[in-house]
This record gives C-alpha cells, sequence and structure tokens, in this order.
C-alpha cells in the first residue's frame, strides 16, 4: 500500500510540476530583454530588470484597461447569475411540456460554439462596436445563460417546494419567494456560477474584439497591442501577462474561503 501512495504522490508532483512550468516560463522571461528571451528561453534571467513592467504598464495603459476588465467582468457575471437563476426557477417550479422544451432549448443551445454564430452575429448588429462595454455585458449573459441555467435547474431540484408553498402561505409573493427563500439557498452553485464564467469572461478575446471599440479594451484585448505583423514584442508582453494575473491571486485569496466553502457545500448537497 505505501508503494502503490508514493507512485501517487509522484505522478501528482509531475502533473503538478507540468501545471506550473508555464507559469514559470512567463514570470522568468518578463524579466529579460528580448535577445535573452530567444538564446535561452528556460533559464534563470542573468540580470533581472522591472523596465518590462513599467513599459508594458505605460503601454497598456493598465489602470483603465483593468478597470474595463473588472466592470464587463463583474457586471456580465451579476447578470448572468440573477437572470439565470430566476429562469431556472420559472423553470423547475412550472412543469409541463412548455417549460421541458424551453429548458431542452438552453440544454441544446450549450452545444453551439460562439464561432458558428459569429458571422451571423456581425451581419444582425451590423457595426458591433457600437455596442460598448455594456452592449458586451449583454452578450455575455445570453452566451452564459445556458450553461447557469442548466446548473441551477439541477440544484433546484433538490430544494423542496415545501418552502415555496410555506413562505406562500405567509403572504410572500412569487418574487420574495425567489429572492429571500430560494436565492439565499443557491449560494453553493451561485459560487460555482460564478467563477465559472468569470474565467470565462475575464480571459475572453474574440467576442470583446468584435465589440469593444478605442479606449474600451480589456486586458486580453489590449495585449495583442505587443504583437505586430512583422515583430513580437515577448519581453513586454509576458510582463504585461505577469501585471494582469496579480489581482486575480490577490482576488483568490480574499475570496478563497468562501470559493472552497461554496464548492464544499454544493458536493454535499
Amino acid at each position: 500500500m505505501k508503494a502503490k501512495w508514493y507512485i501517487l504522490e509522484v505522478i501528482a508532483l509531475v502533473i503538478g510540476l507540468l501545471w506550473l512550468s508555464p507559469f514559470y516560463l512567463m514570470i522568468v522571461n518578463a524579466f529579460k530583454t528580448k535577445l535573452e528571451i530567444f538564446d535561452n528561453t528556460l533559464a534563470l534571467p542573468k540580470e533581472k530588470t522591472f523596465q518590462n513592467f513599467i513599459d508594458a504598464f505605460q503601454q497598456l495603459n493598465f489602470a483603465q484597461t483593468f478597470l474595463n476588465s473588472v466592470l464587463v467582468s463583474v457586471a456580465s457575471v451579476a447578470l448572468i447569475i440573477i437572470f439565470s437563476s430566476m429562469a431556472a426557477y420559472a423553470l423547475s417550479r412550472n412543469k409541463g411540456k412548455a417549460s421541458n422544451f424551453i429548458f431542452f432549448v438552453f440544454v441544446a443551445a450549450m452545444l453551439v460554439p460562439f464561432q458558428s454564430v459569429m458571422i451571423p452575429l456581425v451581419k444582425i448588429f451590423g457595426d458591433l462596436q457600437s455596442l460598448n462595454i455594456w452592449g458586451l455585458m449583454f452578450m455575455y449573459l445570453g452566451f452564459g445563460a445556458s450553461l447557469s441555467i442548466f446548473l441551477y435547474h439541477g440544484s433546484l431540484q433538490g430544494i423542496s417546494k415545501s418552502l415555496d408553498e410555506a413562505a406562500m402561505i405567509d403572504g410572500a409573493s412569487k418574487w420574495q419567494i425567489y429572492w429571500h427563500v430560494i436565492f439565499p439557498l443557491l449560494k453553493p452553485i451561485s459560487v460555482t456560477v460564478g467563477i465559472l464564467n468569470v474565467i470565462w469572461i475575464w480571459n475572453d478575446y474574440l467576442l470583446p474584439s468584435l465589440v469593444l471599440g478605442p479606449g474600451q479594451e480589456t486586458i486580453p484585448l489590449k495585449l495583442f497591442l505587443f504583437f505586430g505583423q512583422y515583430t513580437k514584442q515577448w519581453h513586454f508582453a509576458l510582463a504585461g501577462l505577469t501585471i494582469s494575473i496579480i489581482p486575480v491571486i490577490i482576488g483568490y485569496f480574499f475570496a478563497q474561503k468562501q470559493i472552497i466553502k461554496g464548492v464544499s457545500d454544493g458536493a454535499v448537497k
């Protein structure tokens, strides 16, 4: 048995090192000059320089770009959580052929890749850059609702309808039942939905590239500044990537207990 555990630990260690290797390459090469990166990508920097970070911060207009990313991610996820949970609640509590069909449509929509609707989307809305950040948020709501409704619908199956009936006897309206009784019970799955959608929206490049105009770029979109037709400024790009993940890591440490609690509560249910 001990030999088995040692083998599993070695496998886990190898997998962990493979998972951390991109972070190692990103951080190490962020301190190098462009010539040094191409000379030896895996080696540690001969002389650490912070000039890459300073130049990348300035060229990215990082403060404004970071605020754009935070605004888009937080507002979009909030819309997805609220409207998806409301839709799932309505579909789960109103059983019938119509509700089942609508739920089936949402589930089927999960199988449709964005690339297949990208050209029709551009054709219908014309100049998408006129939609700006607020239009992008509602587009994320549309594309993110299917998976979120599916997850909420499954979670609602474990919440007894007797809670709704008891609240209704006490004189609560449908909205009050949802907001004060049901929605607080969906906290674990809301954390899961939030994590999944934040990861997707924060890192998304394709949809913002179609919708956002100058001055509205998110971090993934702005990082493309370092990749031109004839040259690629890897030293600035890697420094910019390193800067961009710092707020995410800080946010994770602050929300770590809540994230773990939400996932574990959902697993127990």
